[in-house]
């Protein structure tokens, strides 16, 4: 008996890979997207608003709501800075698109994937938990509610943050700013996604940066 063995052609290789780094991506974001949403309903169903476990001295769970964007920065209103945050991801989501079908490598690719997942997972809670969960008050815990029966209306659900590192006290004797906490801010893993993703971005990928962001967004891109 013959046995014939039918290679492979270029294109079907190409695909095959193309295929490979669209599925990596999409697990990798998911992945993060489900330990951010986790962390994020834990604390919701778990903590009155203002609760503060003590894990270290250096860190706390300390659980507050912000409307605003990562470690609780406000611009404008509510429903501005939602709508704001879900053009800006489109825009990632076709720059990650754009990366993987011109072939850059995936290391970069997961670095840009990694602030988009930060960016999906605040723009959720502001989709979401205002239509899904009762209120968060320092008496109550809020529990899940019948879609549309929550504490806000679409697009103004609040931000969950909950990790404060209060690393150390700043000597009394330094001008204005003697007694306060280092680093107060309180954040969530999303805010962290994105923190890492761009000093990551930054430190290591400035060249694949701009020259693929020439490629994708100029006038004189190459069309492939």
């Amino acid at each position: 008996m013959t046995y014939t063995f039918i290679m492979p052609t270029n294109k079907e290789t190409k695909g095959a890979k193309l295929m490979s780094k669209y599925s990596k991506t999409t697990l990798f974001v998911l992945i993060l997207l489900a330990i951010d949403q986790a962390s994020k309903i834990w604390v919701k169903t778990s903590m009155s608003l203002g609760e503060d476990i003590t894990i270290f001295n250096w860190f706390h769970i300390v659980f507050i709501e912000n409307p605003g964007m990562a470690f609780g920065i406000t611009l404008g209103s509510k429903l501005f800075l939602t709508l704001f945050r879900i053009i800006v991801s489109g825009f990632v989501a076709y720059y990650i698109l754009k990366l993987i079908k011109n072939g850059w490598k995936t290391s970069y690719i997961l670095c840009v994937s990694l602030i988009f997942a930060g960016a999906i997972g605040n723009i959720f809670d502001s989709l979401l938990y205002g239509m899904i969960f009762s209120a968060s008050t320092p008496f109550d815990v809020a529990s899940l509610v019948p879609f549309g029966d929550g504490y806000e209306a679409f697009l103004n659900g609040k931000v969950v943050d909950m990790l404060s590192f209060p690393l150390f006290e700043i000597p009394k004797f330094v001008p204005f700013i003697g007694g306060e906490i280092f680093f107060s801010p309180i954040f969530n893993l999303a805010d962290s996604f994105i923190t890492v993703g761009i000093f990551t971005l930054i430190l290591f990928f400035r060249k694949e940066f701009n020259q693929s962001f020439e490629s994708v967004f100029s006038k004189n891109k190459i069309e492939e």
